[in-house]
């Protein structure tokens, strides 16, 4: 009698596991770093927690509502699946008793980590659910080699050049939960840049904790990539970058760029076009004394003399940044002092945060609370300001043409699309709504550059004509 031998089909039998990854890019960078090992050792990932044999979620933990929604999470997943996993900046946090803050919280789950884990993750992971193994299986179908997987469209990526923070601002508890700053070597940096760029990416958004002091750490040491030196300083690799990303006609967009002396050198080469003329620089507030009160790295005064130097050697350069309403001892001058600034700073996006108590923070501490309604208000009556400012700056490309990076075509752009200007870095600025082509032999693409006319704008975004 002969027996009918079946291989098992590799996929169908892999084992699941279901991902949720909240809070910033740079929790989305180690979702990516887990995401592309499981990928690698033959794992699926499911998109929904029943059908998975077990639950990852990436948590965030700054600020209150951040740790609601993850603890909601954590339940959620737990009521459907029942077995999960959890990472992230909560994970790291300690409970009043002085235990972990998830596992008092939520007792039942199978292992909690901090942030950047992928190997205690992965532990876990082994030990609930055994890899499969195949070595002439075991790749990445989907990732952009040396890169690895991303999360994000496959136009544009996340670039994370280093881990933690060396600062001790008083309402943030990122260093206690992230680390000092540890930057990445320079060859590993541009090693997956360039992965990126040869699998299509158009769009590279170097994020940190701080940008600007990326190589303090190692006292800018000097690495190596192509058989060259490069300074592992922000400056080197910002011009290696826009180097790389002008050979693949792609886009470089700096994040998290605290405004040091030594930001001026960057300019110039967003003027002569290597990298985005576009900063993001967390400025939180401009008052000297409230910069004092939150420890900033920097006086309001230097920030906006800065600010105008900056737009002498390039005006095309855009700034956006985020602000905090209601700190601790704000009085009424003081906010008329940011105010003030947002006006004369010409910030072109701004998003702002009512002072919220953080646990842990040092700001807690700190004399002068303001009541939640003072907090409110203020943020609001900074918001009206900020859109102010924002639009009229809008305004003023009506009538000028734009390169536009698209991020959504349907039916080829027939009936127009959406995407995205220098100015705009994706889900947290506007976007650039395209009207349908007037040729018919027009077409729009996802991940491609089109140019377009400004013809108005509607709120935050831009309305655009492909030409």
């Amino acid at each position: 009698m002969n027996a009918e031998v079946s291989t098992p089909n590799a996929k169908q039998d892999a084992p699941k596991v279901g991902f949720v990854s909240l809070g910033c890019p740079k929790a989305l960078t180690d979702s990516e770093l887990i995401l592309t090992q499981l990928s690698a050792e033959g794992y699926q990932t499911s998109k929904t927690f029943d059908g998975a044999d077990l639950v990852i979620v990436n948590t965030c933990g700054f600020i209150d509502d951040a740790v609601k929604e993850s603890l909601d999470t954590i339940a959620e997943a737990l009521a459907e699946n029942g077995k999960v996993i959890v990472t992230g900046c909560l994970g790291a946090r300690t409970a009043e008793e002085g235990g972990n803050f998830v596992l008092d919280k939520h007792p039942s789950v199978l292992a909690v980590t901090g942030p950047h884990a992928t190997q205690e993750v992965m532990d876990a992971v082994h030990t609930h659910l055994p890899k499969p193994h195949d070595p002439f299986l075991d790749l990445v179908p989907g990732g952009f080699g040396e890169a690895g997987l991303k999360l994000t469209p496959k136009h544009y990526a996340y670039l994370k050049i280093s881990e933690g923070c060396n600062h001790r601002c008083t309402f943030c508890i990122i260093p206690s939960m992230r680390g000092d700053l540890v930057s990445r070597p320079i060859g590993d940096v541009l090693k997956e840049s360039k992965a990126l760029f040869e699998g299509g990416v158009k769009e590279l958004l170097v994020i940190s904790q701080d940008t600007s002091a990326y190589g303090v750490d190692v006292k800018y040491r000097t690495g190596f990539w192509d058989g060259k030196p490069v300074k592992t300083r922000m400056l080197e690799l910002v011009q290696t970058l826009g180097e790389m990303a002008r050979e693949h006609g792609a886009w470089v967009r700096l994040h998290y760029v605290y405004p040091y002396p030594s930001v001026d050198d960057i300019i110039p080469l967003m003027a002569e076009g290597l990298v985005l003329p576009y900063l993001d620089v967390p400025f939180q507030h401009s008052h000297p004394d409230v910069l004092r009160r939150m420890k900033r790295p920097a006086s309001g005064e230097k920030n906006l003399e800065r600010i105008q130097r900056w737009r002498e050697l390039c005006p095309e350069l855009v700034i956006r940044s985020t602000f905090i309403a209601g700190f601790p001892g704000e009085t009424e001058e003081e906010f008329e002092h940011l105010l003030d600034f947002l006006r004369e700073a010409q910030i072109d996006r701004a998003g702002c945060f009512a002072y919220s108590p953080v646990h842990g923070a040092r700001a807690n501490d700190l004399p002068g609370q303001l009541p939640d309604a003072l907090r409110e208000a203020r943020r609001s009556r900074f918001m009206e300001v900020a859109e102010e400012v924002s639009i009229a700056r809008l305004q003023r490309r009506v009538g000028s043409n734009m390169q536009v990076l698209v991020d959504s075509a349907p039916a080829m752009g027939r009936r127009g699309g959406q995407g995205r200007s220098y100015a705009d870095a994706p889900e947290i600025d506007g976007v650039v709504r395209l009207l349908p082509p007037e040729k018919i032999s027009k077409t729009l693409k996802v991940g491609e550059f089109t140019r377009a006319r400004i013809v108005s704008v509607e709120g935050h975004d831009l309305v655009a004509q492909p030409i």
